[in-house]
């Protein structure tokens, strides 16, 4: 079985991010979206159970997608998992130098997986979970950037933040 894994933060899913998903299946037997529990330097809305949940919800249409949350290394993961395929997406330039620098440092760690960028498709290029939570965080409409599931988190998510405020 050619397993791959498709780590990160995924806070929140977007549908950038169930576009590599898709495409990603059609190429792999399965894929293990792997939610990372607690990413360093990112201010996370949603705890591990909630990212969980929601990436759940957003595949569950999608054969042959697991979804899983892991911490630690993510090519200690891979492994963990009976993986060698690391998947990432790139959508700008910028992406490439980073998952450049990533890629040879996990090839350091762990030779044994290869890791495999899918560019994300051009209708998605723009979205970004940082944006998404920017706009989602000053009223803005992310529909069109999100599924409707997380939409509703989203918006419930900062009603709540707000009402705790006292804004």
């Amino acid at each position: 079985m050619r397993r791959a894994v498709f780590p990160g933060s995924f806070n929140p899913v977007h549908m950038g991010h169930l576009d590599i998903i898709k495409r990603a299946v059609r190429v792999f037997d399965e894929v293990v979206v792997a939610v990372y529990e607690n990413p360093p330097g990112k201010q996370i809305i949603f705890d591990t159970h909630e990212r969980v949940a929601l990436l759940e919800e957003a595949v569950k249409d999608i054969p042959h997608v697991v979804v899983a949350s892991y911490r630690g290394l993510t090519v200690d993961y891979v492994t963990a998992v009976d993986a060698f395929i690391l998947i990432r997406g790139m959508r700008v330039f910028s992406d490439f130098e980073f998952e450049f620098r990533m890629a040879l440092a996990n090839q350091r760690l762990a030779p044994h997986i290869e890791m495999i960028n899918f560019i994300t498709g051009e209708q998605f290029i723009h979205i970004s979970s940082s944006t998404v939570r920017e706009i989602a965080m000053l009223g803005g409409d992310v529909s069109t950037m999100v599924p409707p599931h997380v939409n509703r988190a989203l918006r419930e998510r900062f009603a709540q933040l707000q009402a705790e405020d006292g804004i």
